[in-house]
């Protein structure tokens, strides 16, 4: 499961580029989100990386 663990902001990102595109909304409009997505992605791979850590794996 970790080793897919990149593919949370691959994923997050194809489905914010084709609500915007459903929804007539430019790219440059929904940057914010791609903001936002990376910062969640990084909380995750922080987390993530902590436990593995602590885990001692």
């Amino acid at each position: 499961m970790i080793r897919f663990i990149f593919l949370i902001p691959l994923v997050l990102s194809l489905a914010w580029i084709i609500y915007l595109q459903l929804n007539g909304w430019t790219l440059k409009q929904g940057l914010k989100g791609f903001g936002y997505i990376a910062i969640f992605s990084t909380v995750i791979a922080v987390f993530y990386t902590l436990m593995m850590w602590l885990t001692g794996r």
